[in-house]
């Protein structure tokens, strides 16, 4: 086989990678039946010569590869019919965006497997880039802090910004003192919670959060959904109860947003759930938080002040609460300034490449260089030359097949 990585084509761009280019010349090494090349890309974190250093060919024509490697979505004309693609669609969902996406995807009889969809036996993802979402929203909404009043700034990261810097950047800034709550237990919670612990943020308890006290640092607590929402009955909260019948419960969040000065929302949230922030709790008076993280970015989803995704380029927008409008960033004090950008991962994408080709290799590219069959692929596979696979059949529609 061969086997290529190719080039993003999706506006606004993204610099990540499915393998750096050590990755890959140690696969090329351990399995040389096969190759592994680089289209050429000018936008890429890693660039050609990187790859070119390692022995990997880099090339312009990709038709006679087997399998193909992005990150984000393929422009749609730029798919090769016919063949075997890899890449976060974003279309099993009904994404209407990409309605032409996965269309296109049928018409030209191709195989895709979805990163979002390589999970194990438990339903459990393998292969995400979700905990370095985490730290870069932190440190965005950290930035955008400073920056609504005006008393720090940080720099903006590059295309080859690394961990190392981010950390060095929040440690050489005095640190706001204020309360931040993180939401959710997941991989992006876990990644907002490594750098708010090595840039020596207080970690509170519940009881400790909740109460009237100031705090003389950044101090933070995390909740996941069985402190931010209760049954509407009065019972106790059930984790098996809350996934199976989410439309039983309904937000406690007004308890945390009464003493939470910074938001970072870092939760899975289905639309079945309960609203966290809705627009009557973003008017109320004692609803204290005026800086929002959402680095899950649901689009008017638990927290109604996300109206729209942003980019790097221009991560922050006002959330006027009286007018339920945007406004220009950092233009009142009153409004609740927002941070949705809705790939932070690139901001460090040399680093979460790797990472992500270190679960990749395991879990893809292994079985497929070894010839074997591969549940957790067959489970991440939508679509089986062109036609959908049981597991996606509810796509038909969608999909127009």
């Amino acid at each position: 086989m061969k086997l290529v990585l190719i080039k993003e084509t999706k506006i606004s761009v993204d610099n990540r990678v499915a393998l750096s280019p050590k990755q890959v010349a140690e696969l090329n090494r351990r399995y040389p039946a096969h190759e592994i090349v680089v289209q050429s890309s000018e936008i890429r974190a890693f660039t050609d010569d990187e790859y070119r250093a390692e022995g990997v060919e880099v090339v312009e024509d990709i038709r006679d590869c087997d399998v193909l490697f992005g990150v984000k979505e393929a422009k749609v004309d730029s798919l090769v019919p016919e063949k075997n693609y890899f890449f976060f669609g974003h279309v099993a969902k009904k994404q209407e965006y990409n309605r032409p996406l996965i269309q296109a995807l049928v018409r030209n009889h191709i195989t895709f497997c979805d990163y979002e969809y390589l999970v194990d036996e438990n339903n459990i993802r393998v292969c995400s880039f979700g905990w370095w979402g985490g730290v870069v929203g932190v440190y965005y909404t950290l930035q955008g802090y400073g920056l609504k009043y005006k008393q720090y700034e940080l720099p903006k990261p590059e295309r080859r910004f690394t961990l190392r810097q981010l950390l060095d950047s929040l440690k050489s800034i005095p640190l706001p003192k204020v309360k931040l709550l993180v939401t959710g237990a997941g991989r992006v919670s876990q990644g907002a919670q490594y750098v708010l612990e090595n840039i020596g943020a207080l970690k509170m308890t519940e009881a400790e959060y909740l109460s009237d006290s100031s705090v003389d640092t950044l101090s933070y607590c995390v909740a996941d959904a069985e402190q931010l929402v209760k049954r509407k009955d009065g019972s106790a909260f059930s984790w098996d109860d809350f996934k199976q019948n989410a439309e039983r419960y309904e937000s406690d969040f007004m308890r945390w947003a009464k003493k939470t000065d910074v938001l970072v929302c870092a939760h899975f949230w289905s639309s079945d759930a309960p609203v966290y922030l809705c627009e009557d709790a973003l008017r109320d008076r004692d609803m204290r938080i005026r800086m929002i993280g959402d680095v899950t970015c649901d689009i008017k989803g638990s927290v109604k002040s996300t109206v729209r995704a942003s980019t790097h380029e221009a991560p922050y927008y006002d959330y006027n609460p009286m007018t339920e409008k945007e406004e220009p960033a950092f233009s009142s004090e009153k409004n609740i300034t927002v941070m949705a950008v809705d790939n932070c991962p690139n901001a460090l994408a040399m680093d979460s490449s790797e990472c992500f080709g270190k679960m990749l290799i395991p879990h893809v590219f292994e079985p497929l260089l070894k010839g074997e069959h591969s549940e957790v692929i067959e489970r991440s596979m939508i679509l089986k030359e062109g036609q959908l696979t049981p597991r996606f059949a509810y796509l038909k529609d969608f999909a127009g097949c």
